[in-house]
């Protein structure tokens, strides 16, 4: 069965402002969307039971997924407030599954649970919902696996898939679901958002959602960790300064290093966090023994294969918000060779000089050239090629 697909305009008028339904509130510039979703919630009588919800990464696709799950489960549509909207939000209803990989991809086994699940009668609510984030990291024969219960699913299932676009998943799937397309919110959304939820001022607010392209979770992290921002303004920095083949080496050496620390940093902490969690909800103190009755699962939080996936994936996220960063150094170069400035705002203003002077050493196809060795260097890292041999030809490659 084919789904239509659902694209919503992209207006100042439509992205700034905020459905009434408080689910939805920590959705940023999705606001068409968030109407037409919470009209099928409204009224589910004839409702798609899968879905696929596209958007550019920092779109807020998965949070979106959340949102509708809440609204189609809450007995007021998602008012935010109830018993079944918090344990939604908190990822802990019976009846609403999250599958969140902090692998490199989806594994069969995963999804055969989920698929499990989706057989079973909801327990309290009047649907089973499974949520699969990032439904574009599984592989072929994990998505066909899928694809039976995507295609006929139970009578008391729902499916929300989530992907940046309809193109990163097989037309088997694409083509049985309805899907749902997210726009970029646009710079003043995110700088709303970050005023109200973090406290920076309106021109730091204003600054961070400019350089993050509209990545909401990239902009939350420059206005929460500035340190983040400072490094990625480094990137700029050296890259429009980059002569030597030496320079590039140490460049690409410079970031691969500071993706690893950072994973490494932010997964101990993730560990160390669950496992404290784990002592609280058993009833155990932080320096009380595990009972040998729950030491298995206590030691699984912590497993080496498991944490040394989570810092893999999590390397990659970092090394791809610096390609991010890239790219954007050479859509300026562009701006500034046609002469767009008026109509297509330069990202990284602050270097405005830097990066005109830059522009008269790469002439206009090398501007376009370099955007498509950023793109290939993206496709040889998630094809497993090792990624600081990826970042060094990437960063020769771009000497001019």
């Amino acid at each position: 069965m084919t789904h239509d697909t659902d694209t919503f305009p992209d207006s100042a008028a439509a992205t700034a402002g905020k459905s009434t339904s408080s689910v939805w509130d920590s959705i940023i510039g999705q606001t068409p969307v968030v109407e037409f979703l919470s009209r099928v919630a409204n009224n589910p009588k004839d409702i798609a039971q899968s879905w696929l919800i596209c958007g550019p990464a920092g779109s807020g696709r998965s949070n979106v997924a959340q949102a509708f799950a809440a609204a189609l489960q809450c007995p007021h549509g998602g008012c935010g407030q109830c018993d079944t909207c918090r344990h939604i939000a908190a990822h802990t209803h019976p009846d609403v599954t999250v599958l969140a990989t902090d692998r490199v991809t989806i594994t069969i086994e995963q999804v055969r649970e989920l698929m499990d699940k989706a057989e079973q009668m909801p327990s309290i609510s009047p649907w089973r919902i499974i949520i699969i984030e990032d439904v574009d990291r599984m592989a072929e024969r994990t998505t066909n696996v899928l694809l039976k219960d995507i295609e006929e699913p139970s009578e008391h299932t729902i499916w929300l898939l989530c992907a940046p676009s309809a193109q990163d998943v097989l037309p088997t799937i694409r083509s049985r679901t309805r899907i749902v397309n997210l726009a970029v919110p646009q710079t003043q959304a995110v700088a709303q958002f970050l005023m109200e939820s973090t406290g920076v001022d309106e021109h730091k607010a204003k600054q961070y959602a400019r350089l993050a392209q509209g990545h909401i979770g990239i902009a939350r992290l420059y206005a929460t960790q500035p340190e983040a921002a400072r490094m990625r303004n480094d990137i700029v920095d050296k890259v429009v300064s980059m002569t030597r083949t030496s320079q590039a080496v140490l460049l690409a050496d410079e970031l691969f290093t500071s993706a690893q620390k950072q994973a490494q940093e932010t997964v101990t902490e993730q560990v160390e966090h669950e496992q404290a969690r784990f002592r609280s909800l058993n009833g155990l103190g932080a320096k009380d023994s595990i009972p040998p009755a729950l030491r298995s699962m206590y030691n699984a939080i912590g497993k080496k294969d498991d944490v040394n996936r989570r810092i893999t994936r999590l390397t990659r996220d970092v090394v791809d918000r610096g390609l991010t960063t890239l790219a954007s150094i050479y859509r300026d170069v562009s701006v500034i060779h046609n002469d767009s400035e008026m109509v297509a705002d330069l990202v990284n203003k602050e270097f405005l000089e830097q990066i005109t002077d830059y522009s008269l050493r790469v002439k206009p196809n090398q501007a376009l050239d370099a955007v498509g060795r950023i793109s290939v260097a993206r496709r040889r890292i998630a094809g497993n090629t090792p990624i600081l041999l990826a970042l060094e030809a990437l960063f020769t490659s771009l000497i001019f």
